[in-house]
């Protein structure tokens, strides 16, 4: 089956070979739809979970990521044609005074292997940063990200940011990094804490599921 050997190539992070087989599951007529989730997110997801378990590292997250994105170019003006919706919306960054990203990319790959939409603002990014886009952009979840003890308090920051702009009640807000641990996220008021980047992307899925099903 061609979607199974789409997945099979994201997982060995062939680009060539991914973006061969896509183009071919395209040709062949299988819905762009299809060959997201059941070649591209199917593979990635193995990897997410393998990563997760520390049976693979972030090398072979990082190459697989990039066969899946490649893949994925292919799909996105078919997915558009399709009306297909990302499953939800995550504006992702470092906060303030904190350079990282090695982490948060992790998390940025994993969630677009889940099929969400992410808008990744980068590192040092402003508390009102985060909200405006989350705003302007319609997100269901802001993802921030701290390596530094000392720039751990930025996620106060964007707790409060939320609050003040009226949009906590409708955007859940993820926090994660080397020093936060759960006791730090539920003292901020952050709606959830999760140790690695599979984790992430699980629980972003989880939020936005319970999120549409609010609305």
């Amino acid at each position: 089956m061609i979607l199974e050997e789409i997945a099979q190539k994201v997982r060995s992070g062939k680009v060539k070979d991914t973006k061969a087989l896509v183009q071919q599951a395209i040709d062949e007529g299988i819905s762009a739809q299809e060959i997201l989730e059941q070649g591209l997110v199917a593979g990635m997801n193995v990897i997410g979970e393998l990563f997760k378990n520390n049976e693979v590292f972030v090398p072979e997250v990082l190459i697989a990521a990039r066969a899946m994105n490649q893949g994925a170019q292919l799909l996105k003006p078919l997915l558009l044609e399709e009306g297909v919706q990302a499953s939800g919306k995550v504006c992702i960054g470092t906060v303030q005074g904190d350079l990282h990203d090695i982490g948060k990319n992790l998390v940025k790959m994993m969630l677009e292997g889940k099929g969400l939409e992410v808008i990744d603002l980068g590192t040092d990014v402003a508390p009102e940063t985060f909200v405006e886009t989350a705003k302007a952009e319609d997100c269901q979840i802001i993802a921030c990200s701290a390596l530094l003890t000392t720039t751990m308090g930025g996620m106060v920051d964007v707790v409060k940011a939320a609050e003040e702009a009226g949009i906590r009640e409708k955007v859940k807000i993820m926090v994660g990094g080397a020093p936060i641990t759960e006791e730090f996220c539920r003292r901020i008021g952050a709606d959830a804490y999760t140790p690695d980047a599979a984790s992430a992307a699980n629980k972003a899925m989880e939020l936005c599921r319970a999120n549409g099903e609010g609305d």
